[in-house]
Order: structure tokens, then C-alpha cells, then sequence
């Protein structure tokens, strides 16, 4: 009876040996992903690693198997956190093990850094179940996260709120950036989304925060137009805002929902949505999508109550203490 050839392990290999045409094939993968699952466009995403990836600058791992990549994932350090900017592996690699060793193989880089105190990541592309256990637990926080979508039908749909406060609404100028970094810190303090992003307890870390969301792909194609301030007439303060981007051609995403804790219950917050939602679908959405914490109810009942529905779960992780 012939013997049963061995299956080669994944070697972790550092990505600053590894050059752009290691990596397209892998890269065309995961963008045929990205669209399959999430009606998303992460080229923009891979473009912009192809280029850190030829000034060999891009920190992280990839496991390959013979000389096939077949996952990868990269950080970024900003002061004293590290951040794992995306986590991916190739089908049909995803088990447990292999998808754990690169995780933790990650994080481990990471703990070694000096003055790194902290590590976040949201990793759409993992899926790990509850009862995995994950790298150096004795050290992390785990929130799991929806990401919901609602279609272009149920958006116009949506009829307007009568709200009881005078608001004016406009859509993002850059006179309210500062403002809109006062209203981050203000509407997530105490919050559970403040644990999993700590750019939300600090003026500074919110303008941060902003800058990352209008400046670069991670959450798409920043869409001033589609993005609604809201200003209490009587005050003329920002009482809350909804940020949208564009991630494809035919889909939008709401990066950023918050509302001032004073004004909550006056349903701000849905019209806010629904004004975004409504310009998405006028620049020719057919689906917009959102992201929002398990155990934030409120807000879920709040986009259920719209017409979002989940489509998958997905963890957000914190190390700190280690």
C-alpha cells in the first residue's frame, strides 16, 4: 500500500523579505474576496500595500506553503499601540491552527516592541468561534461585531423623522472637523467602542481618528457629500453626525454614527442615517453597510429598525497589559 504523501506546514516568513510579485496572487484572492463577501473594492487597499511592499516597509508575516503565499497579515505602531491593519488567508488554509499561528505570531511581534503597551485589531477576514482560544488570552479583551447591509429598496423607504429639536443639516465641511472630534470624545465616553478604539477618549486620538477616515482606503472613498452634520439651531453646537464612504462603485459604508449623549432619544441619530443613506443611493448605491458592537442594543434596534440585517459577525480584539 503506497504511502500517504505529507501535507508541507506553513512557513511564517517575514514580509519585509518578500516582494510585490510574491504577493499578487494572494493579493488577487483576497480582493475577489473582499467583493464576493462584502460587495467591497479593496484594491485601492492592496494598491496601497503593493507600494509599502516594494519600499520593503511593510511589517508583518505571510505563511507560505512551498513558494505559495497563502496568508498574510501587517501592522502599523503608533506611539505606544500597535495596530493589525488586515488579517488574511487564503482558502483553503482557514483552519483553526493555521489561522492562529499567524495571529499569534503577530501579536507576539508586536509584545516585543519596545513601549508597545497595547495591540487593537477588527478583523473582518476571521471568524474565529467563541470557544477558540485565542493568543496570549491572559491579555485580551475580545467584542464581537456585526456587519450589517441594507438594500437600495428599504433605504427609499424611509420616511422622514419628526424630530422635537431644531437641527440644521449639512453635509461634512472641514470648518467642523474640530468640533467633530469634541463630538466623538463626548458621544463614546463611558462606551463599550471606547475599550475596543482608545483614539475615542482623547481629543487628539478623535482628530486622528478622523484624519484616517478622510485620508485613506481602509473604510473606503470618503464621501463628504453623504455625510451628514447635524447643528442644534438653539445652541449651534454639533449634536451629531453621520460619516459615509464610498467602497465600490455600487456600495456605501457609515464609517461613523455618533450623537451627543444630551440629545439622545430625539431620534437624531435615525434621521442623521437616514439623510446619509438617502445621498448614497442618489450616487448610485444599491447596498450600504455598517458595522456596529454585539452588545451596543441601541444602536442594533436603531439600524434594525431601518431595514439593516446582519450578515456576518467578526471579532475586535485588544491586548493590553502583557
Amino acid at each position: 500500500m503506497a504511502a500517504q504523501a505529507e501535507v508541507p506546514l506553513p512557513e511564517l516568513v517575514d514580509l519585509v523579505s518578500l516582494g510585490v510579485a510574491d504577493f499578487d496572487p494572494l493579493l488577487a484572492h483576497e480582493i475577489a474576496k473582499w467583493h464576493a463577501r462584502f460587495n467591497w473594492d479593496f484594491r485601492p487597499s492592496a494598491d496601497l500595500l503593493r507600494r509599502f511592499l516594494h519600499m520593503r516597509s511593510l511589517q508583518g508575516f505571510a505563511l507560505r506553503v512551498g513558494r505559495t503565499l497563502i496568508g498574510y497579515s501587517y501592522y502599523v505602531l503608533e506611539e505606544r499601540k500597535g495596530l493589525i491593519g488586515d488579517f488574511y488567508m487564503n482558502e483553503p488554509f482557514t483552519d483553526t491552527p493555521t489561522q492562529m499561528m499567524l495571529l499569534g505570531s503577530t501579536v507576539q511581534s508586536l509584545m516585543l516592541k519596545p513601549g508597545i503597551r497595547r495591540i487593537e485589531c477588527q478583523l473582518l477576514m476571521l471568524n474565529p468561534a467563541p470557544s477558540i482560544s485565542l493568543p496570549f488570552r491572559q491579555f485580551l479583551k475580545r467584542h464581537d461585531r456585526y456587519f450589517m447591509s441594507i438594500d437600495r429598496a428599504s433605504i427609499q423607504a424611509l420616511r422622514p423623522a419628526a424630530l422635537k429639536m431644531r437641527v440644521a443639516f449639512g453635509s461634512w465641511t472641514d470648518k467642523l472637523k474640530e468640533d467633530a472630534a469634541h463630538l466623538v470624545v463626548a458621544a463614546y465616553r463611558g462606551h463599550v467602542d471606547s475599550d475596543i478604539n482608545d483614539q475615542y477618549r482623547t481629543i487628539p486620538g478623535a482628530r486622528h481618528f478622523l484624519l484616517n477616515i478622510i485620508q485613506y482606503p481602509g473604510c473606503g472613498r470618503f464621501s463628504p457629500r453623504s455625510s451628514i452634520m447635524g447643528v442644534d439651531e438653539t445652541s449651534g453646537r454639533l449634536c451629531g453626525m453621520c460619516l459615509s464612504s464610498m467602497v465600490s462603485e455600487k456600495s456605501g459604508h457609515v464609517t461613523q454614527l455618533c450623537i451627543l449623549p444630551g440629545v439622545r432619544g430625539e431620534r437624531l441619530g435615525y434621521e442623521l442615517l437616514r439623510l446619509s443613506l438617502m445621498d448614497l443611493v442618489a450616487q448610485g448605491c444599491l447596498d450600504v453597510s455598517l458595522t456596529v458592537t454585539c452588545s451596543n442594543v441601541g444602536a442594533i434596534r436603531l439600524y434594525e429598525s431601518l431595514g439593516f440585517r446582519v450578515i456576518t459577525t467578526f471579532p475586535s480584539l485588544v491586548w493590553e497589559g502583557f
